[in-house]
């Protein structure tokens, strides 16, 4: 039996760990349906069981458990003091995507996300379940605005899952496809972000599809070094500055603590949909603005608003966040090394995108795929680093 199972470990992980991702993702769908669902902290819990003993059964080297220990440690730490076990929940389900297929996991993300995203319409356009669309103010000085939403509940909820889709669709196919299926999936979604209404949203969907035609007209782009040093700079460090310097100059017109604001910001405001005062606004206990930022995020920071790489160090606290761009950091590197440009196109897309959005900032696993890509690349550098073996010597079994 015992030879059985270290013969087969990892095959068991990998079954582990699908049928977690397999849970997220439905949960995901369901979440952005119109469905009420009230048993999310029990799926949570059941997944976080998946994710844990999918982790604990992959092969690694003494160095490499020391490492799981200190990152498991460090979200223990989190979650003790902002009473938030996310971190915790995605740590393990990085460690646990170590050695899965990377190709075939996507594949099979993006098609039940696919799925379930074209049922969510269906139920709307059909008057079985959801909206079509819904007529509000959104804060843009328009009283009867008309957005598309289609079953989604929100434009912006609509535009994001559209936005995730063909993230993943160019990270699968768009270096291989041909003009009309570039044609094609550009249309439907500059499209989708048309009837949403969202100006951000098609900026981001522009300058992605830009890069990514860049990326395929010229693939010997991927032997450059210059790419993925933009690429860094970028995302996260432009974007998190950005985000930043949004925070303190929040914090300095609504609390006079921060960073002095120019005039200009007022300009920019009603651009933004008032998205950087809402980051005082939206949060009860005011801890958005970058001067109430914590080194662990407490308790009381459970307010939601729109900038995401600001919500990241609002939700967790400063030294969680500086971690997660530190990790960001190593894959891009992972990617200089593999040659992995669309990896890159997506890195600095969904980095862009976070500054005005927060959709991948989440307690939804399911939300975020590139926790897939993180996980394996993540896997690799560390393994790879503290050269890891797999049939002698320092192995924990």
């Amino acid at each position: 039996m015992k030879s059985w199972f270290l013969d087969n470990r990892k095959r068991i992980s990998n079954d582990l760990f699908y049928l977690a991702l397999t849970i997220e993702l439905i949960l995901m769908i369901v979440e952005k349906s119109e469905i009420s669902f009230s048993l999310e902290s029990f799926v949570f819990r059941a997944t976080f069981l998946l994710t844990a003993l999918a982790a604990m059964m992959i092969r690694r080297s003494t160095k490499e458990w020391l490492t799981v220990a200190v990152f498991l440690g460090l979200t223990v730490c989190a979650y003790m003091i902002s009473g938030k076990n996310d971190l915790l929940r995605v740590a393990l389900f990085l460690m646990a995507a170590r050695d899965i297929d990377l190709k075939k996991t996507m594949k099979y993300a993006f098609y039940v996300c696919l799925t379930g995203f074209i049922a969510i319409a269906l139920l709307s356009v059909t008057g079985i379940l959801g909206d079509v669309l819904i007529v509000g103010d959104f804060g843009r000085g328009i009283p009867d605005e008309k957005r598309y939403v289609f079953g989604f509940g929100h434009p912006n909820t609509l535009f994001g899952s559209a936005y995730a889709i063909l993230m993943m669709w160019l990270w699968l196919y768009g270096s291989k496809a041909g003009i009309l299926s570039y044609i094609a999936v550009s249309a439907g979604s500059v499209l989708i972000a048309v009837i949403t209404r969202s100006r951000t949203g098609l900026a981001v969907v522009m300058l992605t599809l830009a890069m990514a035609v860049v990326a395929r007209i010229f693939p010997n782009l991927r032997e450059k070094r210059f790419v993925y040093i933009v690429g860094a700079l970028v995302s996260p460090t432009v974007c998190v500055l950005l985000s930043v310097l949004a925070a303190g100059f929040t914090g300095y017109w609504y609390t006079g603590k921060g960073i002095p604001s120019p005039e200009f910001y007022w300009d920019i405001e009603p651009l933004l949909s008032y998205r950087m005062s809402n980051i005082y606004y939206s949060s009860e206990d005011r801890g958005g603005v970058l001067a109430r930022w914590k080194l662990f995020a407490p308790r009381t920071a459970e307010g939601y608003f729109d900038m995401g790489w600001v919500r990241l160090f609002y939700w967790y606290g400063i030294i969680p966040a500086v971690v997660i761009i530190a990790l960001l950091f190593i894959i891009i590197y992972v990617c200089r090394r593999k040659k992995d440009i669309w990896t890159m196109v997506l890195i600095m897309s969904i980095g862009i995108y976070t500054v005005v959005e927060a959709t991948f900032v989440t307690r939804y696993i399911g939300r975020d795929f590139f926790l897939i890509i993180a996980g394996v690349y993540l896997g690799e550098f560390f393994g790879k680093l503290f050269k890891a073996k797999t049939k002698e010597g320092n192995i924990h079994v």
